[in-house]
């Protein structure tokens, strides 16, 4: 594929190296609050999210450096720290990874536009993992919900069930670094 600057495929992958650095700060501040909270579960298991989508994003950079195509590592945006009770955390990680599924839908839709066979290749594991993302942000702000004031439950429940893949996919790219 030869570069262009009319490629929007191109700048929206650019893009999405921003958005999952973007994630993995966000990640970082809500594992900093729940663990500022005495709610190390949920710490645990939001530092872990933070390094996977540390590693989507190096994933990317791994796949633009393979093509020879052009990488900007951009800066960062701001991080919301600011939460109130259990839920709003949970429910920003939820929307979190429903923006990104709609940017890596985008990503993909480009790609196929540009009959760009690799690029569409290439975002399929990200389509697929966007999948587990939803599904597992949309269970554990469900039982957050359910267990109301209750957060040993919550904190057990985290304990206990493995929640998502632990950034560890069959047949996922390789990172740029290699993964953490």
């Amino acid at each position: 594929m030869t570069e262009t600057t009319a490629s929007t495929f191109l700048r929206l992958l650019r893009e999405q190296v921003g958005h999952e650095f973007d994630a993995h700060q966000q990640y970082i501040a809500i594992a900093v609050w729940f663990d500022s909270h005495d709610l190390p579960q949920l710490a645990r298991h939001y530092y872990r999210q933070s390094v996977e989508e540390r590693n989507h994003a190096m994933m990317i950079v791994r796949y633009m450096l393979d093509r020879n195509l052009e990488v900007e590592i951009p800066p960062g945006s701001p991080v919301r720290n600011d939460f109130r009770e259990v839920t709003d955390p949970l429910r920003l990680a939820l929307e979190q990874e429903q923006q990104v599924t709609r940017q890596i839908e985008a990503i993909f839709r480009a790609a196929r536009a540009e009959d760009d066979a690799l690029g569409e290749q290439f975002m399929l594991w990200f389509l697929k993992e966007q999948v587990e993302e939803v599904a597992s942000a949309t269970t554990l702000l469900t039982v957050a919900e359910r267990a109301g004031n209750n957060l040993f439950d919550l904190e057990n429940y985290v304990a206990r069930e493995q929640i998502g893949d632990s950034g560890e996919s069959e047949g996922a790219p390789a990172a740029a670094g290699g993964a953490l």
